[in-house]
């Protein structure tokens, strides 16, 4: 079978891996007070190691009716300030538990986090970091909106110690910005960029997404083509999940208006070919980077790590998540937040606004290496005859299957990912993962992974 044949082969629902075990499968329910009692414990491990932040700031300004990001449409500012007070407010319960802590790293997701004034995103950034101290090789990242985001932004952000950004442009083909109602010039992302590099920001991500309504080879073609004249660090390239059960805005077209299936392998890989053509090195699940890119350093040199935030070279066990819906996490446990912006204000005058979670068992905690392993470096080993892998390998069609399709090699105590395989190693992932494969059969857990 050529790519194509052997992605439209594998193109069944399957975990994202964002998280092992993945989210829709947390069962296994922590309460506030089993999370607090877990951070205690490891208190002086979080003080040795330091800790990792995640803070989600959710309004736009525009709904972007592809997106699957938990926000709230708006052009009212004057939501800033409260809410700003009510994620400092969450990290005055931390940090009650925690005392002084090293801060590895701070990412802020959204929404639009550039929707926020670079004064209070200022005054933000002051107030989580008074008190502590940050590493170092402290990493501090921003999502960026290029239409809505002032170079400003990012003037205040380097002077705050963030180096690091990402810009959503997902596609520059003007019919395809009309449908998901995402317009920005290729100008803009060239301004901000240029002024980024200037200010010498260490790493310039991209994202794009193939799969988006009335998207065509030629006009993803042409995107891309006009990001490799930029040259950015990383470049993530993402499928369009198309879930309007979940998000409603993506009722605002059709699936007529997507491309076939067999259409939309094309555009991944023709996508692929492009990126790989114009000096990327594949790292992983979507994402690219430059061979002089920290990530990719990291993944040759074998220190490369993935929590909640992606792909990142700072290797805390435990990550702080602030604001609406934010997912935190120690090796132990997982915990989420609320994810209405009423609620969770409401809910932080008096606790933690936590409201679901998963304890992660010792046998998860042993696959969660593996994964991390194969979604890292391609490649996992084990030593010992009780791990769980074996059980995992034994009496499993799905992985006898990857095996037979050359997906990977299996020698002794070693799997290996080959070149075929990088294409879906979601699929490898969920061939070995027997817990999520059952779930998924009692019922829907997962979206297709091309």
């Amino acid at each position: 079978m050529n790519d194509s044949e052997i992605i439209l082969k594998y193109n069944i629902s399957v975990p994202r891996y964002t998280s092992y075990p993945p989210v829709p499968m947390w069962h296994h329910l922590p309460t506030i007070e089993d999370w607090e009692n877990n951070l205690t414990q490891n208190k002086q491990k979080i003080q040795q190691e330091g800790l990792s932040f995640y803070i989600h700031l959710p309004f736009c300004e525009q709904l972007c009716t592809y997106c699957g990001c938990n926000k709230r449409i708006t052009v009212n500012h004057q939501v800033e300030e409260p809410y700003l007070l009510a994620v400092l407010k969450e990290w005055e319960y931390y940090k009650s538990i925690l005392a002084k802590v090293v801060i590895k790293e701070i990412h802020l997701g959204g929404g639009t986090p550039t929707f926020f004034s670079p004064k209070h995103l200022n005054e933000l950034i002051d107030g989580i970091i008074k008190d502590n101290v940050l590493s170092e090789d402290f990493h501090g990242s921003i999502e960026i909106h290029p239409h809505f985001s002032k170079l400003e932004h990012l003037k205040v952000m380097k002077s705050l110690g963030f180096d690091r950004m990402s810009i959503g442009i997902q596609d520059f083909d003007k019919r395809v910005q009309r449908a998901i109602n995402r317009t920005q010039e290729y100008a803009e992302v060239k301004r901000l960029t240029e002024y980024a590099k200037k200010l010498n920001y260490k790493s310039i991500n991209y994202d794009l997404v193939y799969g988006l309504p009335f998207q065509s080879k030629e006009g993803l073609g042409s995107t891309i083509d006009q990001v490799l004249t930029l040259m950015p660090d990383r470049i993530a390239f993402y499928s369009y999940a198309h879930v309007p059960w979940i998000k409603t805005s993506q009722r605002k077209f059709t699936e007529n208006d997507l491309p076939p299936t067999v259409e939309k392998i094309q555009l991944y890989l023709m996508g692929r070919e492009k990126l790989l053509n114009g000096g990327y090195e594949d790292i992983g699940m979507d994402h690219f980077a430059l061979p002089k890119d920290e990530l990719f350093v990291a993944r040759e040199e074998r220190y490369l790590y993935r929590n909640f935030m992606g792909y990142t070279i700072q290797h805390s066990s435990t990550l702080i998540a602030l604001g609406t819906s934010s997912i935190g996490q120690t090796d132990d446990m997982y915990v989420q937040n609320v994810k209405e912006v009423e609620e969770y204000q409401t809910l932080v005058e008096k606790q933690i606004p936590v409201f679901k979670g998963h304890i992660v068992s010792e046998e998860e905690k042993q696959m969660r290496k593996h994964i991390l392993n194969l979604l890292c470096y391609f490649e996992t080993k084990w030593d010992n005859e009780q791990d769980i892998i074996h059980t995992m390998l034994e009496d499993n069609p799905m992985w006898e299957n990857v095996v037979q399709d050359g997906l990977v090699i299996l020698d002794k105590n070693t799997i290996k990912i080959t070149d075929t395989g990088k294409l879906l190693i979601r699929n490898i992932c969920y061939a070995l993962d027997k817990a999520s494969q059952k779930a998924h059969s009692e019922k829907p857990l997962f979206s297709k992974g091309i």
